[in-house]
């Protein structure tokens, strides 16, 4: 397998859960911005131009976060990444919905890329702004939902632990005050021997 990331970016929580399975892979370095997710080696892999991106031993490609987590789960079960009961298995599908889709997609997405949302430098602090209300607000529901401890799901620690843990890089980077609960996880990840290989490989500081 090989993993297409760039340091630091929601791919890190992929390439966590690739070190969690064990299981040979490769590592293909991207700089977002040099701008190397748009040139042709690179869209001839993913025509998305984005990361993650991952290629199977067979050369299939996946693509989209909760897709490649899902996949890597299932066909690894001895990791113990996907949980076996029916009802847990949909709330970490809707962990993995939420995180990635909104409080990545919409609210983190504010904060890095004003000029997505607003042409106008002038409205620039504004989308800040709400940007910064919404990961507030998107924190908030995730704390309120919490059912494990200090993983994500009653049945324990999965891939939706991965997802979080990516988020709550950012979080930190732009001084977003943790919830409790959230706090606890991001310690509780830290302390895994993953996350510290896939935090050390891609030159991240906690």
């Amino acid at each position: 397998m090989k993993l297409y990331y760039a340091p630091g970016t929601c791919s890190l929580g992929i390439h966590v859960i690739l070190e969690e399975v064990g299981s040979p892979f490769e590592l293909a370095r991207l700089s977002l911005q040099s701008g190397d997710h748009k040139k042709p080696d690179f869209t001839a892999v993913n025509p998305k131009s984005k990361v993650p991106t991952l290629q199977r031993d067979d050369g299939s490609v996946l693509t989209e976060w909760p897709a490649i987590a899902y996949w890597l789960a299932a066909t690894n079960p001895g990791a113990g990444l996907w949980p076996g009961d029916p009802a847990e298995q949909t709330r970490a599908l809707e962990a993995m919905d939420f995180i990635v889709g909104t409080l990545h997609g919409h609210a983190f997405s504010r904060l890095f890329n004003q000029g997505k949302y607003a042409p106008s430098e002038a409205d620039h602090p504004k989308v800040i702004e709400q940007g910064r209300a919404m990961v507030a607000a998107a924190y908030a529901e995730i704390e309120r939902k919490w059912e494990g401890d200090p993983w994500l799901l009653a049945s324990g620690y999965s891939v939706a632990d991965a997802a979080l843990f990516y988020v709550t890089l950012w979080a930190r980077k732009f001084g977003v005050d943790l919830p409790p609960k959230v706090a606890k996880h991001w310690e509780a990840m830290l302390a895994r021997p993953a996350v510290q290989r896939a935090m050390k490989t891609e030159g991240l500081a906690a």
